[in-house]
């Protein structure tokens, strides 16, 4: 009798590389299946994005009645732990731990902030709205409850996506680093796809109650995945003896003066920091913009989180073809930042013919072109980084990303509400200060590519080998 069973294993394994991007990176010793099991703790950090930038949201905004600016605040309040995030990456490199790990206490740790705000978040917002029997609640129990809640959530998925990405790096060799770590990131985008659908349909009906249980359910399924994605990755040096006399590793500000020295590298930074705030600031107004101007639910606006998520994946699919077959990291940055332009225009434009597809095909060009703009600059990053600052290299691009994120977010929600109450805007429509707010993430596309045009134009008359890619074999 066939065995139905290894036959679909044996189909998957083939058509996986070359359907999935860096899948090729597996190998005899470090399985496409250990990797994919590893890679749910980034399916676990997508389930928080979505659930923080995307369903709450949207909720708190519309159907709890708080204010935009108190919303954008609260999303930001991770950003002040994202500038950590190259100092954990830092730690995890140089740890010496009794148990003879390096990377799995620290994911671990990062795995029990995110369940304890989770654990608080349902119950504070509400108390927040002053919700049924908490409306005489004291304003102030509900807004300190709330911002501890998001900002466990987003200091635990900081650290577990930190120091999780340097973990994958270690199990494979130096020439796959960048590859292992773009398949981390599919993965994320796969994790906020699917946990969007979900939301989205669990959400259909919204509840207050049904809200407590999606992100209580939400906790528990974060740290089963995360245990099951930490079993047996990392293997463990039993001998305590010689891990507790190591010699002292190097300082943060030694190592971090190392890496900034490299050529090139604040420009990087200064890149990343622009293309963030270019893509980031919609994501805190995309579902409120659907649901007040266009008229969409929230299982609807949900959705548009997966939409957005469908087509980061085609950016991160495509950058994976070009830059294996010789692209150029920096010239893909700037292409991706260019697709953002157009994809901008078309949300603004949907709010003037009222035309929910062209909302739609906006919201998949921005996801479109943050794909190609992140692989690029995740690529660049790595390649400029010295092989034994890998963790440091990988915190340091996150930390950028995710400040910048998180100050563009509450910027979006601050200029929003600033233009509904001023009254040389009064009686215009409910879509002006979005669409500002969008013109404004134009303008920052449109320096990011000026910063980079100038590095190319240099690069190409000095033959720069650090602006092209390491030979590596086509998939």
């Amino acid at each position: 009798m066939p065995n139905y069973r290894d036959f679909a294993l044996r189909k998957l394994a083939s058509v996986a590389p070359r359907y999935l991007p860096f899948a090729d990176v597996a190998t005899d010793e470090v399985p496409l299946s250990r990797l994919l099991r590893l890679s749910l703790f980034q399916v676990t950090v997508g389930m928080a994005l979505v659930l923080l930038m995307g369903t709450l949201n949207r909720v708190m905004i519309v159907e709890l009645n708080v204010s935009a600016a108190l919303v954008a605040g609260m999303l930001a309040l991770p950003l002040l732990f994202a500038p950590f995030r190259a100092l954990i990456g830092f730690k995890s490199d140089t740890y010496r731990s009794a148990l003879g790990w390096r990377r799995v206490p620290y994911i671990w740790k990062g795995t029990m902030y995110q369940f304890g705000g989770f654990a608080i978040m349902p119950f504070a917002l509400l108390t927040l709205s002053g919700y049924g029997e908490a409306v005489d609640a004291p304003r102030w129990i509900g807004l300190s409850s709330a911002a501890l809640a998001f900002l466990m959530v987003g200091a635990g998925l900081h650290i577990v996506q930190t120091v999780g990405l340097a973990l994958a790096t270690d199990l494979v060799n130096e020439e796959d680093q960048p590859k292992v770590v773009g398949l981390m990131y599919v993965m994320l985008l796969l994790g906020m796809f699917f946990s969007a659908m979900i939301y989205g349909a669990l959400l259909s009906n919204y509840t207050p109650g049904r809200l407590i249980q999606v992100i209580q359910g939400s906790a528990v399924v974060t740290v089963a995945l995360n245990l099951l994605a930490l079993w047996k990755q990392e293997a463990r040096d039993r001998n305590v003896a010689r891990q507790m006399e190591m010699a002292p590793r190097s300082r943060f500000k030694d190592a971090w003066g190392r890496l900034m020295a490299q050529p090139g590298a604040v420009r990087l930074l200064v890149l990343i920091g622009l293309g963030t705030f270019g893509f980031g600031m919609a994501d805190v107004l995309l579902e409120p913009y659907g649901g007040q101007v266009l008229g969409l639910s929230v299982g609807q606006t949900t959705k548009l989180t997966a939409l957005l998520a469908c087509g980061t994946l085609v950016g991160f699919g495509i950058a994976s073809r070009n830059l294996s077959q010789g692209g150029i990291p920096l010239r893909l940055a700037a292409f991706g930042a260019l697709i953002g332009l157009p994809g901008f225009a078309a949300i603004i434009l949907s709010s003037e013919v009222v035309e929910v597809s062209l909302f739609l095909a906006g919201t998949f060009a921005t996801g479109l072109g943050a794909g190609l703009f992140g692989h690029a600059t995740l690529t660049a990053t790595i390649r400029n980084a010295p092989s034994d600052q890998i963790g440091l290299s990988l915190g340091m691009w996150g930390a950028v990303q995710a400040t910048c994120a998180g100050l563009g977010i509450a910027l979006a929600g601050i200029v929003r509400d600033i233009l509904v109450v001023t009254p040389t805007f009064a009686g215009l429509r409910v879509s002006t200060p979005y669409n500002i707010v969008f013109l404004i993430e134009m303008a920052f596309l449109a320096s990011a590519i000026i910063i980079v045009i100038p590095i190319l134009l240099r690069s190409a008359r000095s033959g720069d080998a650090r602006t092209q890619p390491k030979p590596v074999e086509a998939p």
